[in-house]
Formats: structure tokens, C-alpha cells, sequence
């Protein structure tokens, strides 16, 4: 069974209207229709000039925000603080990193080869 931790609404965002660009005529220069949603915890965006109405915008702006990486990565960092299952960035960095985890190349003879393999010369 799922659980809702927390939901994100347009209070959570900070809204601003401007004047949208592009073909439209005298009319689309006049009017405030484009709208960019920031999110605050995040910092992620979301624009949207695509039709005349004000509040279709909004309502893409915020979809466009929803789906951004930045947007994803925090919801991300967010569960799991809310969860108490931690990341540990650094930890997982580490273990990346372990060498049997890594290849290790050099060039030889304009060839790459494993370093194991490769006679390299000390200047």
C-alpha cells in the first residue's frame, strides 16, 4: 500500500507573468500570458508561452517543473530524508570507485590497451 509523504502544490512555487514572444499578432504582445513557475525547495523551473490563456500556461508550467531533473533529484533526496533511509553519496562514490569496479587504459601504439599491458616510459 502506498503512502503519501508530501505533495507539492502552486503555493510551494513562486509565480511570475510576462509578455509572451513569437508569432501572435498585436494581441500576444499585449498580454501577460507567459508563465515560469519556480519551485523554492528545489530551484527547479518550468515556462510555458504555448497558448493565449494565462491559466493553461500555469497549469504546463507546473507539469514542466514536475518533470524537470532538478525537480526529480530533490523529490528524490526529499523521500528518502522523510523515509529515514539516507543516501550516502559520498559512501556510494566510494564504492564506484573501488578498482575492480574501474578499467584503466593506455595508449599504445595509438592502440588502447589495459594498463596491466601498457610499458610506460618515465621522462
Amino acid at each position: 500500500m502506498k503512502e503519501l509523504l508530501f505533495s507539492v502544490t502552486a503555493s510551494d512555487c513562486n509565480w511570475e507573468v510576462m509578455r509572451g514572444t513569437g508569432p501572435g499578432g498585436q494581441k500576444r504582445n499585449k498580454t501577460e500570458s507567459k508563465v515560469r513557475c519556480i519551485h523554492r525547495a528545489s530551484g527547479a523551473i518550468g515556462e510555458s508561452d504555448e497558448t493565449r490563456s494565462q491559466h493553461d500556461n500555469k497549469r504546463k508550467a507546473f507539469r514542466k517543473m514536475a518533470e524537470s531533473d532538478k525537480f526529480k533529484a530533490w523529490h528524490k533526496l526529499e523521500v528518502s530524508k522523510r523515509t529515514g533511509k539516507l543516501i550516502d553519496l559520498e559512501d556510494n562514490v566510494n564504492r564506484a570507485m573501488n578498482e575492480k569496479n574501474l578499467k584503466v587504459e593506455g595508449r599504445v601504439d595509438g592502440l588502447w590497451v589495459p594498463v596491466e599491458e601498457a610499458i610506460f616510459i618515465e621522462d
